[in-house]
C-alpha cells in the first residue's frame, strides 16, 4: 500500500462489491449502492468532462488496461496488440492509441473490424486465420490478452519481438500450458496485471479526461439486468452495460 499498489496487498485487497471487510466477516455491498463511506485515501475525483455513466467502467476496464500499458511503456514507436475487442479490450485500443503506439487488434474473426478501426486500431487480424500467425511472427513489443477464452499462448508468444512481453489480464478457467522455448528464444516475458492502485486509477481518469476517452456503453435500467446478463453471455454488447441506479426507485 505504501507503493500505491493496493491491489497487490499481501493480505488481500478489499473490494467494494460482494467482498469482505477487513474484519473478515462483513460483506461489502457496493455494487448497486448510491452512497458509500470510504477512507479519504481511497476517494477518486472524476473530471467534470467525463459523463458518469461512461466513466464508471473506466474504474475497472479502464485501469486494467492503463496499468500494463504504462508499466510496459507503450507509446510512440511501440507496436501493441490487444487480444479481444470486448469490454476490456476496447479500452486497450483507445488508451494505446492515445499513448501514441501502433495498435493491432487480434480477434477470432473480422466481425468487429470496423469498430476496431473507429476506436483507434491501425490493424485488425482474425486469429482464426492461420496466416495471421505466420505474418505477424516476431512483430509486437507488447501483447495484452484481455480474453478468458482458452488460447494457445505459445502461438501468441511467437508474435513478440526481442524483449517483448505478453501480459495476461483475462483469466481462463483452466491452466494454460506454456513451452519455454518461445520465451527463451527471444528473451520474451509472460506476465500478468491486476486492475490498478488508487494513484494510478486517478492518473488514468485524468488521462482519459485530457484525451476525451470514455467507455462505449449501453445504459440499462435494473429491471433489464437479467436480459443484459444473457446478452453478455452471447457477446451481444458494445461494449459495457451500465446500470442506471435511479431505476432502483422504480417498481
Amino acid at each position: 500500500c505504501s507503493k500505491s499498489l493496493e491491489q497487490y496487498c499481501v493480505e488481500g485487497m478489499t473490494t467494494t462489491y460482494n467482498g469482505i471487510e477487513r474484519d473478515g466477516k462483513t460483506k461489502t455491498q457496493g455494487g448497486y449502492s448510491d452512497k458509500i463511506v470510504v477512507d479519504e485515501n481511497y476517494v477518486l475525483r472524476v473530471p467534470g468532462n467525463l459523463p458518469l455513466d461512461k466513466a464508471a467502467p473506466l474504474l475497472c476496464a479502464g485501469v486494467t488496461l492503463y496499468s500494463p500499458l504504462m508499466h510496459w511503456k507503450a507509446g510512440p514507436g511501440k507496436k501493441v496488440a490487444i487480444i479481444g475487442l470486448g469490454g476490456i479490450g476496447h479500452m486497450g485500443v483507445k488508451l494505446a492509441h492515445a499513448l501514441g503506439a501502433e495498435v493491432t487488434v487480434l480477434s477470432h474473426s473480422l466481425k468487429k473490424q470496423e469498430d476496431g478501426k473507429k476506436l483507434g486500431a491501425n490493424y485488425f487480424y482474425a486469429t482464426s486465420d492461420p496466416k495471421t500467425f505466420e505474418k505477424l511472427k516476431g512483430y509486437f513489443d507488447l501483447i495484452i490478452n484481455t480474453v478468458s477464452a482458452e488460447l494457445d499462448w505459445n502461438q501468441y508468444l511467437d508474435l513478440l519481438a526481442l524483449d517483448g512481453a505478453m501480459v495476461v489480464v483475462g483469466i481462463p478457467e483452466n491452466q494454460t500450458p506454456v513451452g519455454s522455448f518461445s520465451l527463451v528464444a527471444g528473451r520474451r516475458s509472460l506476465a500478468g496485471s491486476l486492475i490498478g492502485g488508487i494513484k494510478e486509477t486517478q492518473e488514468m481518469l485524468d488521462f482519459c479526461s485530457k484525451n476525451d476517452i470514455a467507455s462505449e456503453i449501453e445504459l440499462i435500467p435494473i429491471q433489464k439486468v437479467n436480459e443484459a446478463y444473457k446478452r453478455v453471455l452471447n457477446s451481444d454488447v458494445r461494449y459495457r452495460f451500465v446500470i442506471d441506479i435511479k431505476s432502483l426507485e422504480q417498481k
